[in-house]
């Protein structure tokens, strides 16, 4: 039975992550995935198949140009789910390439399979051959990500009825469409399929949508989806989804009203994939999601020697963050030093428009009490925006009036998930209202909005301090 300091279950951001970074410190490392391909959700369902629809629907609409040429206006008048999967192809295949050079380069090891506990430091694996192989594990890194959650009452059959893994295999774009659950993954694609001019209703039993996302960013996002005659349905859940005559569906709502679609997407949450693990042979349990508790800091289960990592063991449940709790899991599993994660890391929503988000929402200022300012800027007063054609987008900065340093940045509108990092940077360097007004921008660039943002914050705070000394 071989041996390895490192043994990783499943090769989506986390597992591959860690891998490496156990190779790279002299570790023997084994990965472990019943994918026929490395890469995990991330790679084949989740993030790049999302984020590449998501490019390929902007181009082929012609979505950034229609602040110019109007709504009407289209690049390719008409748009096929091949068209979507033809770039999907191209970029998974070369995501696979990537990490499996990243692995030989490693000298990182990978066997395909379905892998539980057998003890505390023994796995078995069961190849897709039918043969059985057990290794031996100096510790164990839990990777395995989630699945999209299917109660046993909503009639999945990929194509009507679909969820968000099943999504990205349509024949057809639907003329209408109901997204059940108003989460990251439902917001994302209901506006994908926006963009494609298809009816969307959102159904989210809540009253509010993305609840960690600041509220006045919430609400300028809802305005541009309601304009766009995307329905927003809070507040009453999907009872009893159902697929009828003529390829249609039809979805009862919990306060009784009735809605009907070409298309149901059900996107009401994720289950964590460990069921087939057998936890319970080294005294590990999953909570009913299917998600695995762990140390925040160095990721640890309550078995000193087995960790988790990514989805698996919920919220933020990104990609850049699991990459990062991987190398932070692997580096401490192998006696490794490691830094404990970022306090500050961005969230980044890929909806259409896009939300990104670092620090503090306003709402969590107020809770702790902390005198504050904020600084707002528009896209459409920045002159790359006028140049682009912009005409919604918004950056919104949160300064103590006390010490004036950023407490957090909250973007809407093009370009959000890559401009974050500024105010990403500046946070996590205890960075002040003082350096946005003090620090030039290029221009024209839509990171001026900073600049724009600083300055206004900037003048309030000012004000705000000559009046007090004035009383």
């Amino acid at each position: 039975m071989n041996s390895y300091d490192l043994v990783v279950i499943g090769s989506g951001p986390a597992g591959r992550r860690a891998a490496v970074q156990a190779a790279k410190l002299g570790k023997t490392a084994l990965v472990i995935d019943k994918g026929s391909q490395v890469g995990g959700v991330s790679v084949h369902t989740g993030t790049i198949p999302s984020k590449t629809m998501r490019e390929t629907v902007l181009n082929l609409t012609g979505w950034r140009e229609r602040g110019f040429y109007g709504r009407s206006y289209r690049v390719k008048q008409k748009i096929t789910a091949d068209d979507l999967r033809a770039r999907l192809i191209k970029t998974l295949d070369y995501e696979i390439d990537v990490l499996e050079w990243q692995f030989e380069r490693n000298r990182v090891e990978q066997v395909r399979g379905f892998a539980h506990f057998v003890d505390a430091h023994t796995i078995e694996i069961e190849k897709d051959s039918g043969e059985i192989q057990r290794v031996h594990a100096e510790a164990v890194l839990i990777s395995v990500g989630t699945r999209p959650y299917r109660p046993p009452n909503v009639p999945f059959d990929g194509q009507t009825v679909m969820d968000s893994d099943e999504l990205l295999n349509i024949k057809a774009i639907p003329r209408s469409m109901i997204v059940v659950g108003a989460g990251v993954i439902g917001i994302e694609y209901a506006t994908i399929f926006s963009a494609l001019d298809t009816q969307v209703i959102v159904v989210e039993p809540r009253d509010s949508m993305l609840d960690f996302i600041d509220r006045e960013i919430r609400d300028n996002f809802a305005a541009q989806l309601r304009d766009r005659n995307v329905k927003l349905l809070f507040g009453a859940g999907a009872d009893k989804v159902e697929k009828i005559a003529d390829g249609k569906a039809r979805v009862t709502l919990s306060n009784g009203r009735v809605l009907m679609a070409e298309s149901v997407l059900f996107a009401a949450g994720r289950q964590g994939a460990t069921d087939t693990l057998n936890l319970q042979s080294v005294g590990l349990e999953a909570d009913r999601r299917g998600r695995i508790k762990v140390d925040p800091i160095t990721f640890q289960t309550d078995v000193p020697h087995i960790y988790a990592a990514g989805d698996v063991i919920g919220f933020p449940a990104l990609a850049s963050t699991s990459m990062e709790q991987g190398r932070i899991a692997a580096r401490h599993a192998v006696g490794a030093e490691a830094e404990e994660p970022p306090q500050f890391f961005p969230y980044g929503i890929y909806a259409v428009p896009e939300m990104s988000t670092c620090g503090m929402t306003e709402e969590e200022i107020q809770e702790r009490g902390i005198a504050y300012e904020c600084g707002l800027a528009f896209f459409r007063e920045t002159s790359r925006g006028h140049i682009m054609g912009i005409q919604n987008g918004l950056l919104k900065m949160i300064f103590s009036l006390k010490t004036h340093r950023l407490l957090g940045v909250h973007i809407v509108g093009e370009g959000a998930t890559e401009l974050i990092h500024i105010g990403q940077a500046v946070l996590n360097l205890k960075g002040t209202v003082e350096y946005f007004v003090e620090n030039t921008f290029n221009y024209p660039t839509l990171a001026e909005a900073y600049k724009i943002a600083g300055l206004d914050a900037s003048n309030r705070i000012a004000m705000l301090e000559a009046a007090e000394q004035q009383d």
